[in-house]
């Protein structure tokens, strides 16, 4: 039976009609070739990619900035909490009493000694005053009179032409004549002195205060009117620990004597509240007679040149002496410390250019500087930028640390 085209693609073929067909089987050929084109260039790109993953450099050693441990003697300073006050701090407190009616200078604002400050009404003490003039005028006339009487019967007194008794009254009336007179006189004085009083004057070169009192009020002898404060110099008040007195007693001493030849001339340095050193250096200049019980300290006071008036009384700072020297102490900056819950360490660079971190006892602080008591020799390198990039034994590329201008300034 033949069976024609027609029939032969009237039916859908099978999976196997279509690969033995001949269109199936050219299909099925380019098929795989297309995949084993891909699997090809598949590989070549990962060929590729491994090429150039190991051809890639490997990086060098970090670097880092190292400095030497230096050695040299270091000035010892010690400081103390410090308070400011003047060298001398007077109440200005009327002597009389009576109503203020002006106020003569602005407040907080220098005065010199002499300046009035205050007036206060004046006209009780000049009705005063002339009161006591007029006393005064009354006993000289008593004694004026007492004085011819004792003239006049002195002569008759010889003569018998009036008893003695009567001549002796007469010199005693004018002895009182006499004391009256001078008491008179007393009170004229003090009268004088109280209206003088009215007006109150600074008796000291200083800053004065704002005033306590008011234009009207009533004011006098327990009235702090205000405080003038002599500020040039200045005084600088700190207390020291009973181990520290003995330790520096020697010199302390020369001071309590008040031998001026012999004290200390050791510089004393004021550091102010905002961290700044005061530019004037001062000197001791007392020592208090005792030893607090309450706390076991001593007083001392320093005293430094205030002439602008920067410094003022009540002023927190501290005072900053140098008490020795520390012999060939090692210096490393204090950035290439490393500190870890109380525990310091540096990163030391060996010969052949490896870390190694070593433990180390620091002391005091001198600058941006720290003193190392044990770990470090002189000469030896520390890492001072970079050690957060190292382990122990990491090899690393020194270079020199090179110190800020910023850092350096202060």
């Amino acid at each position: 039976m033949r069976i024609g085209p027609e029939l032969y693609h009237a039916e859908p073929p099978t999976n196997s009609t279509r690969l033995w067909h001949p269109t199936g089987l050219r299909r099925h050929h380019r098929l795989q070739n297309a995949t084993a084109l891909g699997v090809c260039l598949i590989t070549l790109l990962l060929f590729a990619g491994c090429e150039k993953k190991e051809e890639r450099p490997q990086a060098g050693p970090p670097e880092v900035e190292v400095t030497d441990v230096v050695q040299k003697d270091i000035p010892i300073f010690e400081e103390w909490v410090a308070q400011l006050n003047g060298s001398n701090n007077a109440d200005i407190t009327p002597k009389v009493q009576g109503y203020l009616l002006k106020q003569d200078y602005p407040d907080g604002l220098f005065v010199r000694k002499g300046q009035l400050l205050y007036e206060i009404d004046p006209r009780p003490f000049v009705a005063a005053l002339d009161q006591a003039k007029a006393q005064v005028a009354v006993a000289v006339a008593n004694l004026s009179e007492a004085d011819n009487n004792v003239a006049r019967d002195t002569p008759l007194a010889a003569q018998n032409a009036v008893p003695q008794k009567q001549l002796d009254t007469d010199i005693s009336t004018q002895a009182a004549m006499k004391a009256q007179v001078a008491a008179a006189q007393a009170n004229e004085q003090q009268a004088v002195l109280n209206l003088g009083w009215t007006k109150v004057y600074s008796p000291i070169d200083g800053i004065a205060g704002i005033t306590n009192s008011q234009i009207g009020d009533l004011v006098g002898t327990t009235t702090k009117m205000t405080t003038v404060s002599q500020v040039n110099p200045i005084w600088a008040y700190f207390n020291i620990s009973e181990s520290d007195y003995l330790t520096n007693a020697a010199m302390i001493a020369q001071i309590a004597r008040g031998n001026a030849s012999r004290r200390p001339t050791m510089p004393v340095e004021y550091i102010q509240a905002n961290g700044q050193t005061y530019p004037e250096k001062g000197r001791l200049t007392l020592v208090n007679r005792q030893v607090f019980a309450q706390t076991g300290t001593v007083q001392i006071v320093a005293e430094f040149q205030n002439k602008d008036g920067i410094l003022r009384p009540g002023g927190f700072g501290r005072v900053r002496i140098e008490t020795g020297d520390n012999k060939n102490a090692l210096l490393v900056p204090q950035a290439a410390v490393i500190e870890v819950q109380s525990m310091y360490q540096v990163v030391v660079v060996t010969p052949d250019n490896k870390a190694m971190f070593r433990p180390v006892k620091v002391g005091e602080k001198v600058g941006t500087d720290w003193i190392v008591t044990e770990g470090l020799k002189p000469g030896e390198k520390i890492i001072v930028q970079g050690f957060m990039k190292v382990r122990e034994g990491t090899p690393v590329s020194p270079k020199p640390y090179v110190v800020a201008a910023s850092a350096g300034g202060n």
